[in-house]
């Protein structure tokens, strides 16, 4: 995409990202019932952009919500939650479904959010417009967190990263890789990423976990992903960066050791869940150099920062662990 929401680097900034001056792009009361808007996927359609947002209501009830945009930053959210139909299963019960990722897989958008049933796991549906969806059955038992799905096959399967988590406020977690056939069953689970050792990088040392789709360069896939510590105030989320092996994304080839971007304006620090950078969708554009990411602000509303592909590319090669 050539048209892909941009603004240039601000004169007084030397960091690899920076953030849009008009952040947040999206506020909480965005919609009638919402109490927030955040975690959410975006991707290009129809000459403009879908996205696939979490919206939590005001009894703090969450769900997922489809919404249209011309430029990528200013967008009409519907006002009703998506309603699924059977996909590949009768079994499409949901107790909750939150931040959602989309991908455009062959055929069809695909969408993967963490469902509850019975506990939090990977739910997976898709669409082809935007207005009807289907559900498919759960990837994974509970507990699981962050699904993120690869936006072509791998050694002919389709791949998906994920977070194995507990019921809770997980303490803990790794990311880890899965195949499938047929986008039903899974199976042939790797380990991707640890949280790093304390001493060596504290800022992602407690868990981390898969942020938008992965992005395919010269250098592999590029995986932008978030990082926690536990502070004295309380888990602390910021976005780093990492590239995985073209054929097998299990391998970690370079990872960042400083954070691309960590909680540090006021829409970051101050909300439902203080100090949240939570990326959830990337837009790109190889040709001019450009990369765009959508995050979550302590857990209340969308923004989004800025780099140029190439220098995050360089900059996870040159400050990594």
């Amino acid at each position: 995409m050539s048209t892909i929401p941009w603004q240039d680097r601000p004169e007084n900034s030397k960091d690899v990202m920076w953030r849009y001056s008009e952040n947040p792009i999206i506020d909480r009361y965005s919609i009638p019932s919402s109490n927030s808007i955040f975690n959410s996927a975006v991707v290009p359609f129809g000459g403009g952009y879908a996205g696939v947002f979490r919206c939590d209501n005001k009894a703090v009830q969450m769900n997922i919500f489809a919404g249209f945009s011309k430029d990528g930053i200013n967008w009409d959210i519907n006002h009703e939650p998506i309603e699924m139909k059977s996909g590949n299963t009768e079994m499409i019960e949901s107790a909750y479904k939150y931040d959602p990722r989309v991908v455009w897989i062959e055929d069809r958008y695909w969408i993967t959010w963490c469902n509850g049933y019975n506990g939090p796991t990977i739910g997976i549906g898709y669409t082809f417009d935007f207005k009807e969806f289907f559900q498919c059955e759960n990837a994974f038992l509970p507990f699981n967190r962050n699904g993120v799905l690869f936006p072509q096959k791998i050694n002919g399967k389709y791949a998906m990263l994920s977070r194995p988590s507990d019921n809770g406020h997980t303490p803990f977690g790794d990311i880890w890789i899965s195949y499938s056939p047929d986008m039903k069953y899974w199976g042939e689970h790797r380990l991707v990423m640890k949280p790093s050792p304390f001493e060596q990088s504290a800022w992602q040392c407690t868990k981390v976990g898969a942020g938008p789709i992965p992005i395919l360069t010269d250098e592999g896939w590029l995986m932008i992903y978030h990082g926690v510590i536990n502070t004295c105030n309380g888990f602390r989320y910021a976005m780093g960066s990492a590239l995985l092996d073209v054929d097998s994304p299990d391998q970690v080839k370079y990872r960042t050791q400083p954070y691309l971007l960590g909680p540090a304006e006021t829409y970051e620090m101050v909300g439902d869940v203080p100090n949240v950078v939570f990326p959830c969708a990337a837009l790109h554009d190889i040709e001019e150099d450009k990369l765009a990411v959508y995050y979550g602000a302590a857990d209340t509303h969308v923004a989004i920062a800025f780099g140029k592909l190439s220098e995050v590319i360089q900059f996870t090669k040159d400050n990594s662990l």
